[in-house]
């Protein structure tokens, strides 16, 4: 288990930082080297949805990006709906967030940058790059879903149907029941974290003050209901910038239809489909930036750099 705290940091992060998008409030920060000029194509980090999650999933990579000396700038917003950015009651969807990151790649950050996307909002970068390509070099698609469900069509009327089911009373109660640290430590431990031991105070106490806030259950709520569950394939394949696809020994799939797919044929799918594909397995299971922090660092570095 990596430490939860860095005494010797060597980064330094803006204070939150505001930017307004179709009327919303929408937050991020920006992270440097301390006592150097930064270096090198920025990187933009796109965090997971979920109960709880925001930019804040990202903290101790960026904290070990700088303490291995690297010194590429980096830009970690709130996806709407999330963290401190304001949380409108509506069903999101992955073109939507992908609009928001785009106005902010064409306003806040004004150059060409590396995407790092987590998890299941690989859908999110698949549709920022078919917008903006010329400020995308490259991919880190971090712990990607199983490719049978990046490749299945989710029936609209099927998302409809969870959608009204979950912005409901129903979806209310359970909602409060997510937020509780017992839910959220069974369900890490059930299908995100490698090792039991992983599922330290640090995650389970910044998921719990995530979710305080009601409102977070929107975008919550529009990832269980699958607004992301398209077919994927030929935008895979039409993705011009070198991508590197990061999956864990201990990879699964929370969905039926993945559930079968071994880490290894996951990452053959992956690499058959990409133009410009590469790929590594590596210690961990879903949140591979989290958990196994040190060698996704490690994994990544030389990718970044040959961008």
């Amino acid at each position: 288990m990596q430490p939860s705290a860095v005494t010797n940091t060597l980064m330094t992060a803006s204070p939150t930082q505001f930017y307004t998008w179709q009327n919303y409030r929408c937050t991020y920060e920006v992270h440097q080297p301390t006592n150097s000029t930064p270096e090198g194509i920025p990187l933009l980090l796109i965090h997971p949805i979920g109960v709880g999650l925001s930019r804040q999933f990202w903290r101790r990579f960026c904290h070990e990006w700088y303490n291995t000396g690297h010194q590429n700038p980096i830009y970690n917003p709130d996806l709407l709906g999330c963290g401190e950015s304001e949380m409108p009651h509506v069903a999101y969807t992955p073109s939507d967030w992908a609009r928001q990151l785009q106005y902010f790649l064409q306003t806040v950050v004004q150059k060409p940058v590396i995407m790092v996307v987590q998890g299941a909002l690989l859908p999110v970068a698949i549709e920022l790059v078919k917008k903006e390509p010329n400020l995308i070099s490259g991919l880190i698609l971090a712990g990607p879903p199983a490719w049978a469900v990046i490749t299945k069509q989710s029936a609209e009327w099927q998302q409809k149907l969870l959608w009204n089911l979950l912005d409901s009373p129903f979806g209310n109660a359970f909602y409060r029941y997510a937020r509780t640290p017992k839910f959220l430590t069974s369900f890490s431990t059930r299908q995100l974290f490698a090792s039991e031991d992983a599922v330290d105070a640090e995650w389970l106490n910044a998921l719990v003050a995530g979710a305080e806030n009601p409102e977070n259950r929107h975008a919550v709520f529009s990832f269980l209901a699958g607004f992301w569950r398209q077919n994927y394939s030929s935008a895979i394949a039409s993705i011009g910038q070198p991508t590197l696809v990061v999956v864990g020994e201990t990879a699964s799939s929370i969905s039926q239809e993945g559930k079968k797919e071994t880490p290894d044929e996951r990452l053959a799918d992956y690499l058959a489909c990409l133009p410009q594909g590469r790929g590594i397995k590596m210690n961990g299971r879903n949140v591979l930036p989290y958990e196994s922090t040190a060698e996704f660092v490690a994994a990544i570095a030389p990718f970044i750099n040959e961008c």
